[in-house]
């Protein structure tokens, strides 16, 4: 028995003359009169132009991304599935080798035409309508069990002999002359441009022909050296079979009228020398090679699609990725495809396949260009291949292939990307554990992130900026016995901040503390499920909350601006920790932050209660800063039900006047706080401020209070105490001013 590489049997000339026999096929000799006959020469060259504007970046995108690394078995699907993911990958994979499957039966369904002759026979002389299916059906059951049973090597050696017989014809073709011809000078007509209105009609029509391009990738896993067979293998065909499109559509324009073009399909047969048996031969042995490349590839693709467990049953990856010990042939991959194409055989409608598959190939082929893009994009140093397209040229595949799937058939279109969206949930169903589009556009992120960062330190607008918005950043090594301090960076960095939470752990850097951060970094991530949260999250390993604290506030914000704020948090219950914080307030001071509290209470927190607000009118700096983050908490979905209530003290002699400037402050900011939420309480001298605040906001769902550090600095822990009556509290203060705009 061989090795497994003695079964990688073949070289570049499969790749290329599995791609150029099904670039050269069916909708050469059906369409293109067609396409000339509506268009003229120089519509249909822009239609040329224009398929080739897609096919030739995907060529090079396939090309590069095959020099990149090892291309296994699945062609597409193996580059596709591992650049998006396994999911992703899977569900372009199954609508790429639909696409494949179907495109045998289109191929078949063409191979008919080339019979007309017998048809005509028995409708003229008989009196028989035969159905195309007394041809296509036979000979599909037939191609099938030759590939079934001797497998790729025979596919090949039938594909070199039509191949032959294609080149043949396609040269008696461009031999030929008619009288139309001689009359004409073999000229083009003057300005044989017409019916422009019609180019989308036709294109629809005549794109098949622009997809066969990528059809040898197919064979990556039979190729002795797919980074070399595949790029030039692919590429040749894409330039050999546009520059035989040119010639075609130019012999075409000076050998038959526009009438001629439009009535008679095979009008290529008045044209060729014999061409009454070559073109119809031609055509037998183009929609043959491309019926056989189609059915070599399709099983490949199915295979690699169930060895990468892509289906629900374990039983049916098994058996779809069962390969015969003697050849490693994909027999029931094959099986399963053959009876797909049987299917659409049986409906005979060459147009109704054609759109079908358009949809599919477009996705496929704009799927590489947009990963050859991000590669370029995110300038991986992983990403070495041998062969370099244009980060443009990929860009502009990608925007095109979308761009042209709505012009073909837009209703099309969308059911093909709704079907292929039920797809992906579906897979992703019973395959969560595998990664999604995370891995490919990493590095673009990274990218575009140090690009803006670099732009916004540069052109100075982090102190540019007049807009607040929150960039806060909290330390806590209570983050496995408490949640709320990362609950409210969440609501801060829901839409309008940013929020950065760093768990803390004790000790020195070290080995053992550096695999302790990454264990318990991979558990706070599960924990707080942070791919449904806003907030970035890391650890921090030092020795002592102060250096803990003097490391953070110095770390970049993930935003791109500066962190602005910090956030403490203790257990209102038991402030154990409350003394450490008081003790680092001066440092969080001298950087010129914003200063929050957080004291978490255990007393449930009931959103529908609400946030109240306390503005002391002894301390205005804080009051700005009070509305603003309980208008951006209010933001997040946990709080739509809720109401924003703000108490502001005064003197008894200030009442109208404080009323007046809140109401102004709250209308001019165009905050969603009506004016019965805003209550002004004039403070006697009996009465304290604490007493007020247990006695109106017992029942809210948070409190903010605005404090003062130089107040704290006397009073210390107690000017956070004797608040038994409320919940949880966010004690602020504010750095400066915030102007509400």
């Amino acid at each position: 028995m061989g090795s497994s590489s003695d079964k990688k049997r073949f070289g570049t000339g499969p790749v290329f003359f599995t791609a150029i026999s099904t670039i050269l096929g069916a909708i050469l000799f059906l369409r293109f009169g067609f396409a000339v006959g509506t268009l003229g020469f120089w519509g249909t060259l822009l239609l040329i132009i224009l398929g080739h504007s897609l096919t030739i970046p995907t060529a090079f995108a396939i090309s590069e991304l095959a020099t990149n690394k090892r291309v296994e078995g699945g062609g597409e699907y193996f580059i596709i599935s591992r650049s998006f993911g396994l999911n992703i990958g899977a569900t372009i994979g199954i609508a790429l080798y639909l696409s494949q499957a179907i495109s045998v039966a289109f191929y078949i369904i063409a191979f008919t035409e080339a019979f007309e002759f017998i048809f005509n026979f028995f409708l003229n002389s008989l009196n028989v309508n035969l159905p195309r299916q007394v041809i296509s059906i036979p000979s599909m059951l037939l191609l099938g069990y030759i590939i079934l049973n001797r497998g790729a090597n025979i596919g090949v050696k039938m594909l070199y002999f039509v191949v032959g017989i294609l080149f043949l014809s396609l040269l008696l073709f461009f031999l030929g002359k008619t009288e139309y011809g001689v009359t004409m000078g073999n000229t083009l007509p003057a300005g044989d441009i017409r019916n422009m209105k019609d180019f989308f009609m036709v294109f629809a029509i005549a794109f098949p022909a622009f997809t066969g391009m990528t059809a040898g990738v197919g064979l990556s896993g039979d190729l002795k050296n797919p980074g070399k067979s595949i790029p030039r293998g692919t590429i040749f065909a894409t330039f050999t079979g546009m520059l035989v499109y040119i010639f075609i559509i130019y012999k075409l324009a000076i050998s038959a009228s526009a009438e001629d073009m439009l009535t008679n399909q095979l009008i290529m047969s008045k044209i060729a020398i014999f061409g009454v048996v070559i073109i119809p031969l031609g055509l037998a042995a183009s929609t043959l090679s491309s019926a056989i490349g189609s059915l070599m590839v399709a099983p490949r693709t199915l295979q690699a699609l169930s060895m990468d467990g892509s289906f629900p049953s374990t039983k049916v990856n098994k058996w779809l990725s069962f390969g015969r010990k003697s050849d490693n042939e994909p027999a029931n991959a094959t099986l399963i495809t053959i009876i797909i194409a049987l299917v659409f055989v049986a409906l005979g409608s060459v147009n109704a396949v054609a759109e079908i598959i358009s949809m599919f190939f477009m996705v496929t082929y704009g799927s590489l260009c947009l990963i050859s893009f991000l590669n370029h994009f995110g300038s991986s140093p992983s990403y070495r291949p041998s062969f370099r397209s244009r980060w443009f040229l990929s860009l502009s595949g990608f925007l095109i292939a979308v761009w042209v799937m709505f012009k073909i058939n837009a209703p099309y279109a969308f059911a093909s990307l709704f079907l292929m969206t039920v797809v992906y949930y579906y897979i992703k169903l019973y395959h969560r554990e595998r990664d999604g589009l995370e891995s490919l556009f990493a590095n673009a992120l990274f990218q575009i992130n140090r690009n803006i960062q670099v732009y916004l330190q540069k052109s100075g607008s982090r102190k540019k900026t007049k807009e607040w918005r929150p960039s806060a950043i909290c330390i806590s090594k209570d983050s496995f016995v408490r949640a709320k301090a990362f609950q409210l960076l969440n609501w801060i960095s829901y839409r309008y901040g940013f929020g950065t939470y760093l768990h803390r752990i004790d000790g020195y850097y070290s080995r053992a503390t550096s695999l302790k951060a990454t264990q318990e970094l991979e558990r706070l991530i599960e924990v707080y499920d942070t791919t449904n949260n806003h907030v970035y999250v890391d650890t921090l390993i030092s020795p002592s909350y102060t250096s803990a604290l003097a490391q953070a506030i110095q770390v970049p914000g993930i935003s791109g601006m500066e962190n602005n704020m910090v956030i403490f948090e203790y257990d209102k219950e038991n402030p154990q920790n409350l003394k450490e914080i008081i003790e680092n307030i001066g440092l969080i001071r001298a950087g010129s932050f914003d200063i929050c509290l957080l004291a978490s209470s255990r007393k449930d927190m009931i959103f529908r209660n609400g946030i109240h607000v306390w503005i002391d009118y002894q301390y205005p700096e804080n009051s700005s800063i009070l509305i603003l983050m309980s208008f951006i908490i209010s933001g997040h979905p946990d709080w739509r039900k809720s109401n924003i209530n703000i108490f502001e003290t005064c003197r008894p002699d200030q009442y109208e006047e404080t009323r007046l400037k809140l109401t102004e402050l709250v209308r001019d900011g165009r905050l969603p706080i009506t004016e019965k939420n805003i209550e002004i309480i004039t403070v006697e001298p009996a009465t304290t401020l604490k007493n007020l605040i247990n006695e109106k906001s017992a029942q809210a769902a948070l409190t903010l209070i605005g404090f003062d550090t130089q107040i704290l600095k006397r009073a210390g822990d107690s000017l956070f105490n004797s608040y038994d009556s409320i919940g949880t509290i966010l004690f602020v203060n504010s750095h400066n001013q915030k102007e509400i705009v």
